[in-house]
Parts: C-alpha cells; structure tokens; sequence
C-alpha cells in the first residue's frame, strides 16, 4: 500500500514534524518572513493534493523540501524586487548557559546577514546542496540551469559568504 494517503493523519503530526525546518529553508531562499510563512502553507497544501505520489515514507521529508524548495524559487522568479524582514528565532533553546545563548545568536546572525549578500539564486543553489545535501544535477534540475552554473553559483556564494564572516570575526 502506498505511504501517500496517509499523508497527514487526523493529528498533524507529519506537518508538525517538518513545519518549521521547512519554514526555515523556504526563508533562506526568499528572505521575507510573511512571504516564508504563506509558501509554507502552500508547500503543504500542494503536499496534501499530491500525496498520492508519495510511494515510499522513507521519502517524505525530502519529497516535502523539494515540493517547499520549488514554490521558494518559483516565487523569487515571479517577484524580481523582494522586500527582506526579520525573522523572529522562536525556537526554544534549552540552555542555561547566557554565553552560548549569546554567541549562538551571533553565530545565526552572522550567516543571517551573510547570506542576505548572495543573490537568490546563490543562496538557492547553496541551500539545496550544503544545507539539503542534493546533487549538483537534482539542484541544476530545480533552478533550470546546467550543473556547470549550479557549481558557479555555489562557488560564489562561498566566497562571498566566507569573506563576510572574515571581515566580522
């Protein structure tokens, strides 16, 4: 029996297991809180209509970050101009430690600032291969591109984002 009709059960909790990682990775793409927030809930409305090609669980979260990773870039393709707002950390950090918490923060804000350097695409292309872990060929299949231009992108991106940190480490 196919894994896809049973999709979201009556509880939810596929959709709050993957919710926030999924929120997190559509913002490093589009950059803008509300914008992440409602291509979120379009990530997992498509999911629900097309859970029926979802064969093996295994796949879910991957399936689910690629549906999330299309609706990201397809939306920066239709808007050229995006508008960039913070976005709150409302995770829950579970440390006592004030100095950790500090320079956690620090840390997240740091790559935050970072990547609002590269160009979407850039920051597209990073995020579906380090951060997702994709092959190059499945992240120049989703950005519609070459996989010569996926490993320029995320070369520039590298540097880019490698001498923001140096210059505020």
């Amino acid at each position: 029996m196919a894994y896809g009709p049973d999709l979201l059960d009556p509880h939810g909790h596929f959709i709050s297991k993957h919710l926030q990682r999924i929120f997190v990775q559509i913002y490093r793409i589009v950059r803008n809180a509300a914008d992440a927030q409602d291509l979120t809930q379009e990530t997992f409305i498509k999911a629900l209509r097309r859970r029926d090609q979802l064969k093996d669980e295994q796949k879910a979260a991957h399936w689910l970050s690629r549906i999330a990773t299309n609706a990201a870039i397809d939306f920066v393709r239709r808007h050229s101009r995006i508008s960039f707002t913070a976005i709150d950390d409302t995770r829950q950090i579970h440390d006592d430690n004030p100095e950790r918490i500090l320079m956690r923060a620090q840390t997240l804000a740091s790559l935050d600032a970072g990547l609002c350097l590269l160009t979407p695409r850039e920051r597209a292309a990073l995020m579906l291969r380090d951060v997702e872990g994709l092959p190059a060929d499945e992240v120049a299949r989703l950005l519609n591109c070459s996989k010569a231009t996926v490993r320029s992108h995320i070369a520039h991106a590298r540097v880019k984002l490698r001498g923001y940190l140096e210059d505020v480490g």
